[in-house]
C-alpha cells in the first residue's frame, strides 16, 4: 500500500510538470535561487556563463572570497568546481513533455561522498524516490566471495568495511548517473589492497522513462 501511494504521488508530479517550458542548463542555472547553491551569487552564476561564452576561463570570486570555476557547460549539463574540495553538477533530464533537474554535490575528503537532489522547473525539491531506482548498497560493490582457501581472510577484511561512501557522477554526454565506490580510500592500506580484486569499482544507472535505473 505504501508503494502504491508513492507511485501515485510521483505520477501527480509528472502531471503537474507536463506543461513546463523547455529550458537549457544555462537557463536553470541563472534562474536558480541562492538557497540551492549558497556559495555563488546571482552575479557569479551569470558571469560563469558569460565567461565561457566568450571562451574565457569561467573563474569567479564566491561569497567566501575564494575561487569557484565552471568547468563544463553544454545545453543540458553544468559542472562547477566550488572549492578545492567540493564540486557540483547538474543535468537537465526529459520527463515526458517536461523536464527535471538532477543536481549532485560532492565533497572530496579522504574519500569522496555525494548527495543527489531533484528539482522541478521552479527549483522546488522533489522526492529522490520518484526519480531513481534503489540506490546501491554496500554489498553491491563486492563481487563473489573468493575460493575456500581465501574465504576466511576475505571475511576478516570484509568485516572491517562498515560504511558506504560513493561519488555520484553525472555524464555530460549521456543520460547516466554513475556511482563510484570511494570507501576504499578511507580504509587502511592493507585492507584496501586485499579487497581490491573483489571490489566492483562503479555502478551505472541509465535515465529511462523518467527514472534512473540500473
Amino acid at each position: 500500500m505504501k508503494n502504491y501511494y508513492k507511485i501515485l504521488f510521483c505520477v501527480s508530479l509528472l502531471l503537474m510538470s507536463v506543461s513546463a517550458k523547455a529550458q537549457q542548463a544555462r537557463d536553470y542555472f541563472t534562474s536558480m535561487p541562492d538557497s540551492v547553491l549558497p556559495l555563488l551569487t546571482a552575479v557569479n552564476r551569470a558571469d560563469c556563463i558569460d565567461f565561457l561564452d566568450s571562451h574565457m576561463r569561467a573563474e569567479v570570486t564566491n561569497r567566501f572570497n575564494t575561487k569557484s570555476e565552471m568547468t563544463k557547460l553544454t545545453p543540458d549539463f553544468i559542472e562547477m568546481r566550488l572549492t578545492t574540495t567540493s564540486t557540483w553538477q547538474m543535468k537537465v533530464l526529459p520527463l515526458g513533455d517536461a523536464q527535471v533537474v538532477c543536481a549532485v554535490s560532492t565533497v572530496n575528503g579522504p574519500a569522496a561522498d555525494s548527495h543527489i537532489r531533484f528539482y522541478d522547473d521552479d527549483w522546488n525539491e522533489l522526492p529522490l524516490g520518484c526519480f531513481i531506482d534503489t540506490l546501491p548498497r554496500l554489498d553491491d560493490f563486492f563481487t563473489a566471495v573468493p575460493d575456500t582457501v581465501n574465504a576466511n581472510r576475505y571475511q576478516s577484511y570484509r568485516s572491517r568495511v562498515e560504511m558506504l561512501l560513493t561519488k555520484a557522477v553525472l555524464s555530460p554526454d549521456a543520460q547516466t548517473l554513475t556511482f563510484v565506490f570511494s570507501t576504499p580510500a578511507a580504509l587502511d592500506a592493507e585492507t584496501a589492497a586485499f579487497l581490491k580484486p573483489y571490489i566492483r569499482e562503479e555502478i551505472t544507472y541509465q535515465w529511462r522513462d523518467g527514472r534512473f535505473v540500473r
